[in-house]
């Protein structure tokens, strides 16, 4: 560990007068172990550290099995269950490197078929990599290092001894996630209730089709008010067809009560399909996309300005003060920039639809980017295409050799992993409320009329 190459290099000066060239200074350079990898005093600690634990861990799991069978002895009085060794020292790629492990092995001399093993929860047999590592393949893989690269990219990382980690485990992981992304894609949703349902359409270049490939998503929010992905499937553009067969095959597998409340982007096909399979669901246009829309149709000298007076609509207190800017929006720019206004107005009832929910779910109602963990507070996350970005990033370094359902498989893998750090919707206790059909005004609940 720590090695270190030593050069030795001399300066030398010649002398014309002498034709004679001489040793002058010596200077001793260090050169970079060629591996990629140095070890360091600190690394060590940890991974001594972590070695301890996890026997720790693994002790104290079979003295509770020990301690669990203490009472069962054999005929002669002898114990049934009793230690028995180690099995082999075996390493387990972590993301602070190889770290030793030795599991201790149990006898049991009862005789018959129900023979008492030892297999730690911690510590599965077979177990070679951390999951950590595992999911770490996927993302050096969408981030652009080829497969040929991934043992000098994990020794950088993980050290000169990452074994088991090569361009054939990324094949077989490729086939992995195809089989889990079907797997999820089929499951049943029972009896389960989803209020709020984010949709977007996503787009990246598989292989050298002309066609790009369109990824259909969407979010929901339960009961609970956690988020959830719920549907993922690539369809033909963003067609009223393409998100109707999602969202039947949502109802086909139990998703049976109509949501309260679908965020989308208005230019989606989406909101035909919705009217045809969850026709109770009340719509509430983006306005993170709303907003470049309009922008978007006016010059950047004015763009600032305008921005400035949408955020007065969206962030208003109440509906009433909303239209108020509203209005103003439309009688400051409508003469000059009335394509950027048409855009706004077409969509006017159901860019202001979340005045009519608590106000502890606006933030997470009036975008399709809403706040999913601890450090995305902004309306302008880009939760959903944030995500994609990395596959389109892949989809370019590879030059098109994507295929559809690696491109769609990796998607899938990376908002599962994305979901893990999305956080549940403020205002939990409104939820009840909403099922319940209570109405709200500008985000207050109202007092329902005595019978």
């Amino acid at each position: 560990e720590g090695r270190h190459i030593m050069a030795v290099s001399s300066r030398r000066q010649f002398s014309a007068e002498k034709g004679i060239c001489h040793m002058s200074e010596t200077t001793i350079t260090q050169l970079p172990d060629p591996s990629g990898f140095t070890s360091d005093a600190f690394t060590d600690v940890l991974r001594d550290g972590a070695r301890k634990l996890i026997e720790q861990a693994i002790h104290a799991e079979l003295a509770a099995l020990l301690n669990t069978f203490s009472g069962e002895r054999l005929e002669d009085g002898r114990a049934r269950l009793v230690r028995h060794g180690h099995l082999p020292e075996r390493e387990v790629m972590t993301g602070i490197g190889p770290v030793p492990v030795n599991v201790p092995r149990v006898r049991d001399r009862g005789a018959g078929e129900d023979k008492i093993t030892f297999t730690p929860s911690i510590l599965p047999r077979y177990l070679r990599k951390a999951k950590s590592v595992e999911e770490l393949l996927p993302w050096l893989y969408l981030k652009g290092v080829s497969t040929g690269d991934f043992t000098e990219a994990l020794e950088a990382l993980l050290g000169p001894n990452a074994k088991g980690l090569s361009a054939k485990t990324v094949t077989r992981l490729k086939a992995d996630w195809w089989a889990d992304y079907e797997a999820w894609h089929k499951r049943g949703l029972g009896n389960r209730r989803f209020l709020y349902i984010w949709a977007d359409g996503v787009y990246f270049k598989p292989r050298m089709a002309e066609e790009k490939q369109c990824v259909l998503v969407i979010v929901g929010a339960d009961e609970y008010g956690r988020k959830e992905l719920l549907a993922m499937t690539d369809g033909f553009r963003e067609s009223t067809q393409s998100w109707r067969e999602l969202l039947l095959d949502l109802k086909r597998r139990g998703l049976k009560q109509d949501p309260k409340l679908a965020i989308g982007d208005g230019a989606l096909g989406f909101w035909t399909a919705l009217r045809e399979v969850f026709a109770s669901t009340r719509e509430q246009r983006c306005w993170v996309h709303k907003t470049m829309n309009v922008l978007n149709a006016m010059p950047k000298s004015m763009q600032a300005k305008a921005k400035g007076h949408l955020h007065d609509i969206w962030q208003a207190e109440t509906k009433a003060e909303a239209n108020v800017a509203f209005d103003f929006f439309v009688e400051t720019h409508c003469v000059k920039w009335d394509k950027a206004v048409a855009k706004l107005v077409k969509d006017r009832e159901a860019l202001l639809t979340f005045y009519d929910y608590p106000a502890e779910h606006w933030k997470h109602v009036r975008t399709s980017n809403p706040p999913l963990g601890d450090c995305v507070q902004s309306p302008a996350g880009q939760w959903i295409e944030s995500t994609f970005a990395t596959v389109r990033h892949r989809t370019k370094r590879t030059k098109g050799c994507l295929s559809r359902k690696t491109g769609l498989a990796m998607a899938f893998k990376l908002m599962m992993s994305a979901q893990k750090k999305w956080r549940k919707l403020d205002g939990q206790n409104r939820l009840p409320e909403i099922i319940q059909g209570i109405e709200f005004r500008d985000g207050i609940r109202q007092l329902q009329a005595a019978a």
